[in-house]
């Protein structure tokens, strides 16, 4: 540890930290705009300007390493004189558009020149004028406020991995461009709009529309993909205008995707606000108590094996526990489902559906083995962590099958299943790779469960980490990469049917009544289905229903996701579903009540703790199960793994409804959303 004052406050600092992250421990803060905690060290704005001992000028505390014996003074009046100075300079070039500037409110250089901006200028000269870059439909860009602090530069090539963002000419002539004036094609682009300490990148889907003051600020969950980024939802009145990044260090670090940001517009289109009615093959608006009748009289009336649930990808856990309890309560069948196709889960024990390492775990593998997945596009933040273990430690990072760039280097197999099979049965170089690294880890990606042999796959590569010790106390080595925010959360709370295949069921037309409870992704042909959709959209689902039941978005009420290492996480009301919508557990409770003159939860609370307390008893159970490994009653085929993963733009049914996720899917001409071959 090294010894230094600051302000003749004594400090304590390890090795390697700067003058700046000195004077920060000693809780004094310094002004900055190039410096970033996430980025290297630039040392361009030179607004950080402290006095140290025996040196005759100011130095720059973001690039100054600390050292023994420093003495740091950062309120002196030579320390003021200094950032007045820079400021000056600052503000030479900067048009004076605070009004009409959409960082208003929230503008570092507007903070700053408050303390340290002067009354008049003493520079003459005009102002420059830099025109407008095109970066797409999500950055709108004003070059002319830009400071050149380079924040966006470093941000594309170290973090998203997409160099796309870079510097031309000198001085005053020097301008911050894309190299060919095309979109940034990246899925973390948009994060430039947070790091920008100035106007000069904003929101395009935002412009001109709220001042921060106006917004009423929801911290919450993201339910694009399966991450559980922390976000803060800012609305105005009911409408969302905004979903930008709160720093968490396990998940999301300060970032979020494009999605996460910019699907909320979705929530505005095509929402459901009333029950409908289909009458002679078209929609007519009911009342609730109408809807209710023909549902009681439909189940009432149908056998319990013809009726079967199919819930979706973007339902938090209540809504999951209270439709299973009406199914197993009130219906008294098990015909429940949360899988949209025919891939294998193994829900005896939870470590054999979750990201079992943790997203922070990334950051201590030596060894990364992709299996079936394209991380890029199927968790776009846990991709970002696996480029930043790549350039700090070097990670070396293998991929069954071909999955175009990922932003970082990897080795490629041929993505056959019979690959996979003599790796885990230590005939293949990889093999010895995995048995001589301390903390391997498998990535294992939805597409994987879909091949034939997947069930003894995920026994081979199971038995073969058990036999070479990678299982640790602190270390599981195997991690499922699911997609859907509902995921995990429906597998804990057992929404599955292993017993009956219902999507063969559901093609061979064997139900007669079809309960989709915000279920949009079922490939299969109607015929004379009786069908009840729930959802807040009017989507694939609602298209063939016959009755139509309003509920609400992620953003319109409050309740828990896990995500795919298995953090359970609580989503906030941040908004109000409209019309007549409700929320989609106090449907599914109202039908029970209508069915049987009783609820099945009196409240929320009872809701919640009725969940908490199963999956508590489902957890003492797992710590029973016994182990064993036995091939011989499973079968393996050679086959071609292909990765099979959703159109990254259109994902989910908020997705497909965002006026921005079309226009980010027309800009990217070079983004291939399925089908990449192994």
């Amino acid at each position: 540890m090294l010894k230094l004052k600051v302000n003749d406050i004594e400090v304590e600092v390890e090795e390697g930290l700067t003058v700046l992250q000195a004077c920060e421990k000693a809780g004094i803060e310094i002004p900055r705009f190039c410096y970033h905690e996430k980025l290297s060290i630039a040392g361009n704005c030179r607004m950080c300007l402290v006095e140290m001992e025996k040196s005759p000028k100011p130095i720059a505390s973001c690039a100054m390493p600390a050292a023994e014996g420093m003495n740091i003074k950062t309120n002196t009046e030579f320390v003021e004189k200094a950032r007045k100075g820079v400021m000056e300079f600052l503000l030479a070039n900067h048009p004076l558009d605070c009004p009409v500037c959409d960082q208003g409110g929230e503008c570092d250089l507007q903070d700053q020149s408050m303390y340290y901006g002067v009354d008049k200028s003493r520079f003459k000269e005009n102002k420059r004028m830099v025109p407008e870059k095109n970066m797409g439909p999500l950055i709108k860009t004003q070059m002319t406020r830009c400071i050149h602090c380079t924040r966006c530069v470093r941000f594309a090539t170290e973090v998203a991995g997409v160099p796309e963002l870079g510097a031309i000419g000198r001085g005053e002539d020097m301008q911050i461009t894309t190299y060919l004036e095309q979109s940034m094609q990246s899925e973390l682009s948009a994060n430039v709009v947070d790091l920008c300490p100035v106007g000069a990148l904003t929101s395009k889907p935002y412009v001109f529309e709220a001042r921060p003051w106006e917004l009423k600020k929801t911290e919450t969950i993201d339910v694009m993909d399966a991450i559980g980024s922390n976000v803060r939802v800012d609305t105005y009145d009911w409408e969302v205008k905004r979903v930008l990044p709160i720093i968490n260090e396990d998940i999301n670090e300060e970032w979020i995707s494009d999605k996460t940001r910019y699907a909320c517009d979705g929530l505005l289109h095509q929402r459901l606000d009333t029950p409908f009615i289909k009458y002679n093959k078209k929609f007519e608006k009911a009342s609730w108590a109408e809807v209710f009748k023909i549902i009681k009289s439909k189940f009432e009336n149908t056998s319990k094996e013809k009726i079967c649930g199919f819930i979706g990808d973007l339902n938090n856990m209540e809504t999951g526990y209270v439709f299973k309890e009406f199914f197993d309560r009130t219906l008294n069948i098990k015909n429940y489902e949360t899988r949209s196709d025919n891939r294998y889960v193994d829900v005896s024990q939870r470590k054999n559906y979750i990201f079992n390492s943790s997203i922070n775990g990334i950051d201590e593998s030596d060894l990364i083995f992709l299996v079936g997945c394209n991380p890029r596009y199927e968790a776009t933040i846990l991709n970002a962590r696996i480029r930043k273990a790549y350039l700090n430690n070097n990670t070396k990072i293998v991929s069954l099958n071909e999955a175009g760039d990922l932003t970082y280097p990897y080795k490629n197999l041929d993505g056959q299943s019979q690959t996979l099979k003599d790796i885990f049965e230590n005939n293949h170089e990889l093999s010895k790779d995995i048995i001589n690294s301390k903390k391997p880890m498998i990535i294992i990606g939805e597409s994987f469960f879909r091949l034939n042999s997947s069930k003894f796959l995920f026994s081979k590569i199971n038995e073969f980490l058990k036999k070479n010790n990678k299982f640790l106390d602190e270390w599981k080595p195997i991690n499922i990469l699911s997609c859907d925010a509902s995921a995990v959360g429906n597998f804990d709370i057992g929404l599955i049917n292993n017993e009956k295949n219902l999507l063969s069921e559901l093609k061979e037309h064997k139900f007669e009544i079809i309960y989709l409870l915000g279920q949009d992704n079922l490939n299969f042909n109607k015929e004379n289905e009786f069908i009840i959709y729930q959802g807040s959209h009017g989507d694939n689902g609602a298209e063939i229903a016959d009755i139509i039941l309003p509920g609400s978005a992620y953003t319109e009420q409050d309740g828990y996701f896990t995500n795919l290492e298995g953090k359970v996480q609580k989503a906030y009301k941040a908004s109000y579903p409209p019309g007549e919508a409700k929320e989609d557990w106090q449907i599914i409770n109202e039908i029970a009540e209508y069915m049987n003159n009783r609820k099945l939860f009196n409240d929320k609370d009872e809701l919640e703790s009725s969940m908490f307390n199963y999956l508590k008893l489902k957890q003492d159970k797992e710590k029973e199960i016994q182990e064993f490994y036995d091939h011989n009653f499973l079968e393996f085929q050679n086959e071609k793994l292909f990765l099979d993963i959703k159109p990254y733009f259109f994902s989910n049914v908020i997705a497909r409804s965002s006026k921005t996720m079309i226009e980010c899917n027309n800009s990217k001409l070079n983004f291939k959303s399925t089908g990449t071959e192994g």
